[in-house]
């Protein structure tokens, strides 16, 4: 199923799931599609691998949780969500070497918790991994410490007009 993509999220320096200048970061791009749900995306390295050819559970659950963690900012930009519970459960192994792809969107959403859920989905369209959170929101300056603002950027890569999945 193609989706439009109308915008892509912010990317930061050093975060280990999409910092562009953290050496050990996945370099993930977040895209914020019309039906009202976040890609995450991202090409894994041999590095994130745990069996051979297989990528690390922990990678895939780290993708997960910033993509529905991320989600939020569809519809409230100036929320942070701060994980509060995660779970995942892993149905495939998702293949180091392939493009990874990870849905979130929000199930629940009150005035400083909110709740989501997410998938990786490879590129046949089978579900490999599914998660769920909760999240609570705080303001920025509660979470990061000194100027967020040179940390959090637009990401500079070309976004696509629309995904495949």
């Amino acid at each position: 199923m193609e989706r439009k993509v109308i915008a892509a999220q912010n990317v930061s320096r050093m975060c280990l799931v999409c910092g562009v200048d953290n050496k050990s970061s996945l370099k993930a791009r977040f895209y914020e599609l019309e039906s009202g749900e976040l890609l995450g995306v991202f090409d894994p390295l041999q590095e994130h691998q745990s069996y051979p050819g297989r990528l690390h559970g922990g990678i895939s659950s780290a993708m997960l949780d910033e993509t529905i963690g991320r989600a939020i900012n569809i519809s409230d930009p100036q929320a942070w969500g701060v994980t509060v519970e995660l779970t995942v459960r892993f149905r495939k192994p998702v293949p180091v070497g392939e493009e990874v792809r990870a849905i979130g969107r929000i199930t629940r959403d009150s005035r400083r918790i909110f709740e989501g859920s997410g998938e990786i989905v490879l590129a046949d369209g089978t579900v490999a991994v599914e998660a769920a959170g909760k999240y609570m929101k705080l303001p920025i300056d509660a979470i990061a410490d000194g100027d967020f603002s040179a940390e959090w950027f637009a990401d500079e890569r070309d976004a696509p007009d629309s995904v495949e999945l």
